[in-house]
């Protein structure tokens, strides 16, 4: 594909969370590859690249998925430069990876300022229904969780559950991301955040 000066563009996006909430599946799925039932860890960094079309633009979207592993902070801290957007997964059947979503939001705020667009995903949707862990995340935790960070930073942020497995929002959310990525006018965040701030005065 080639890509001219207006119309074309390229951005880079990060998967990031928790090991085992299913980034490279989610990542699989949206290239669209099969959904491997088994679990090997990322080791360091993965990458995907995929030419889309949103609106009028051409756009070539690099995806990084990034080791959840503490020990990969050393690695992950170079990946983050020169991303336009974040994607936090958690999953929903471990509260502690839901909880953690806070340290992640923590780390990437260390080394990429100002934040840019956020998507937090809450994935393995699929296996809400028939889980017997006692520690489910509900959709109402994940939508407050995501509007807290939308409040307190000032830039966009979006929730969805997903399902790697079935596919379940998973092209929707990368569309409704490389929209918001495309966005010419991002200001419109910060100024409806401070309006939200004034309000609250």
């Amino acid at each position: 594909m080639s890509f001219s000066p207006t119309r074309d563009r390229q951005f880079k996006t990060v998967l990031i969370g928790d090991t085992g909430v299913g980034k490279t599946s989610i990542r699989r799925s949206y290239m669209g590859k099969s959904f491997s039932s088994s679990h090997i860890a990322t080791l360091g960094v993965d990458f995907a690249q995929k030419n889309v079309k949103h609106k009028e633009a051409n756009v070539r979207l690099a995806i990084w998925d990034l080791a959840g592993q503490h020990s990969f902070e050393s690695v992950r801290k170079h990946y983050y430069q020169g991303c336009h957007s974040i994607i936090f997964v958690y999953s929903v059947i471990d509260s502690t990876s839901f909880i953690n979503s806070s340290r992640w939001f923590v780390e990437v705020s260390k080394y990429l300022k100002p934040l840019p667009c956020v998507a937090v995903l809450g994935n393995k949707i699929d296996l809400r229904s028939t889980s017997t862990a006692t520690d489910v995340v509900s959709a109402k935790e994940g939508e407050e969780f995501s509007k807290r960070f939308d409040n307190k930073l000032g830039i966009p942020v979006v929730f969805r559950e997903t399902s790697a497995l079935t596919g379940e929002n998973i092209q929707e959310i990368f569309d409704e991301i490389v929209g918001m990525m495309l966005d010419e006018n991002p200001l419109k965040y910060q100024q409806s955040n401070n309006l939200r701030r004034m309000h609250k005065l």
